[in-house]
């Protein structure tokens, strides 16, 4: 099974796939970890692809994913998650990386990618501090075990 969890920074997307990764025993890619698969980017990138077609229905993978250009990596029957939260909730998570403090043109990138990855098709939306992570689990373990 892939599982690809995608969506702005500090959304909870790495929180929810540790938590995954427990649940369903699962080794997590973050963003170009695919590099270390080849010694070149292009070569890693089949590499990985060829891992994620294998995955679907072998082991579990989960692919945390920031950058939309990333999203094609993910082949047809993943179950992909989006992680969204509000702009708030990231300006202060935000903040808490750069030692409490987020300069004004950091704060205003954070405003231009706010909601850019909301149109992007999925399975399951998970709303940072508003969604139960194990139902999220739940979810997931039926859409791979359909009756």
């Amino acid at each position: 099974m892939v599982i690809g969890i995608f969506g702005e920074s500090c959304t909870g997307k790495s929180t929810l796939a540790d938590q995954l990764k427990k649940n369903i025993n699962a080794q997590v890619y973050t963003g170009k970890d695919y590099l270390r698969l080849a010694k070149n980017e292009a070569a890693a990138k089949q590499s990985f692809q060829t891992k994620l077609r294998e995955a679907v229905n072998g082991e579990n993978i989960i692919y945390v994913i920031s950058e939309k250009e990333h999203l094609p990596l993910l082949p047809d029957k993943s179950i992909r998650i989006l992680a969204t939260a509000d702009l708030e909730i990231i300006k202060t998570r935000f903040a808490e990386r750069m030692h409490g403090n987020l300069p004004t043109p950091v704060a205003a990138m954070l405003e231009r990618k706010h909601g850019s990855f909301d149109m992007e098709p999925h399975d399951i939306h998970v709303i940072s501090g508003h969604t139960d992570i194990d139902d999220v689990c739940r979810e997931i373990a039926a859409m791979n075990n359909p009756q």
